[in-house]
């Protein structure tokens, strides 16, 4: 099915979006924002300095000290930051990286932005990241990064991963797009690999409206990246090397530090709400919650869950008629048209788990009453309940 010109994935219209006439609207996310976010843009304003200004390295420097990493690099988006990445590796035609098909079309597209092959790998079954052993089987001679995806704020099989990429010679390049704050076996996403990338778009746990950004241990790939970012400057109106214009203004690094301020909150209030809603899910057939692979901290950036395949558009269907917003989060990548060129790759569990997803409303304004609502809406829209 073609979308119409000009959709927006993050706007509320299109399959799925609830009508907002009929009933109380829950929405599937929405940014926890507030008088200090005000303040810092009104900052920023009166200050003059709207790029490249003090906000931006605050930014950078609390976002590093936040994730125990030496630098961190802010983008426009989380999409350049990937590109970004790629290219500071020197990866282009040619090279092969390696990605898993179950994740925002960015974490592929990115590949092919550089002119590298994706090739897709499976999942694993519980958590929807990259199985490792998948990852194995189509390594080649070709092959120059792998990035995993911490999908819906799970944190990968890093320890496994980081592993196998050293055994191969390759660079593993975190998609921690979804996964602030998370961490593996104690230790923060985004400083396992080479580098991380993070984005701040409206559906993560904290945002800057649109933003990226980059964590590494690597000085000399920081610095790199800031050329890249940057028109390739390295002093006022002399350029060392190929750039873009890929920064990150400083009333998105504003709002950003007070979004970090948030973030313990946000975290702590959506993992009590996760073991809540695992409660009210239960006694629903067919219906199977996110798991917390042992050792990892998951974020619930998405609070995504399994139902039955044949009555998914149903729930669908029955969830946006009682004003509640749901989505599935993601079709996979490699059966995406602008992948036809690729041979399709024999992805069986991605498949399997991509025809059964479904992504409830899960963001940290939600209480109790609400978390109870989208259960009994649930239900009953996979039992064919009749809508409100």
């Amino acid at each position: 099915m073609t979308a119409p010109g000009g959709y927006d994935p993050l706007a509320s219209v299109g399959p799925g979006a609830p009508d907002p006439s009929r009933g109380p609207r829950i929405r599937l996310a929405r940014p926890q924002v507030g008088e200090a976010e005000l303040d810092a843009v009104r900052d920023v304003l009166e200050s003059g300095f709207l790029t490249n200004g003090p906000w931006t390295r605050r930014f950078e420097e609390r976002f590093a000290g936040r994730h125990e990493v030496a630098h961190a690099v802010a983008f426009a988006n989380g999409t350049v930051a990937l590109e970004a990445l790629l290219r500071a590796h020197d990866v282009g035609p040619g090279d092969e990286v390696v990605v898993p098909s179950f994740t925002f079309i960015s974490t592929a597209t990115s590949v092919l932005h550089v002119g590298a092959t994706p090739v897709f790998a499976d999942i694993d079954p519980h958590t929807f990241d990259l199985d490792p052993a998948a990852v194995a089987r189509v390594l080649t001679p070709r092959t120059r990064a792998v990035v995993p995806v911490h999908y819906g704020g799970q944190p990968a099989a890093l320890a496994e991963l980081c592993a196998l990429a050293e055994d191969a010679g390759i660079v593993l390049l975190e998609d921690a797009a979804e996964a602030h704050g998370a961490r593996c076996e104690g230790r923060p996403v985004g400083s396992w690999g080479h580098a991380g990338m993070f984005s701040f778009t409206p559906t993560k746990n904290i945002t800057t409206g649109e933003g990226g950004m980059v964590t590494t241990d690597d000085g000399a790939l920081a610095q790199r990246l800031r050329l890249l970012r940057n028109h390739g400057m390295d002093a006022p109106y002399h350029h060392a090397s190929l750039g873009w214009n890929w920064r990150l203004s400083d009333i998105h690094a504003a709002i950003g530090c007070c979004q970090l301020d948030r973030l313990d909150d946000i975290l702590a209030t959506k993992r009590a709400n996760a073991a809540v809603m695992a409660e009210l899910l239960a006694p629903l057939p067919g219906v199977v919650a996110p798991v917390v692979a042992p050792g990892r901290d998951h974020t619930f950036m998405l609070y995504t869950v399994r139902v039955p395949p044949n009555r998914r558009d149903a729930a669908l269907a029955g969830l946006a008629a009682r004003g509640i917003e749901a989505r599935v989060y993601f079709p996979p990548a490699h059966r995406q048209p602008v992948f036809a060129h690729l041979p399709v790759p024999d992805l069986p569990t991605t498949d399997e788990v991509a025809a059964s997803v479904l992504s409830l409303p899960f963001h940290a304004g939600l209480g109790h009453d609400d978390l109870a609502e989208v259960a009994t809406a649930l239900e009953a829209a996979l039992a064919g309940g009749a809508t409100r």
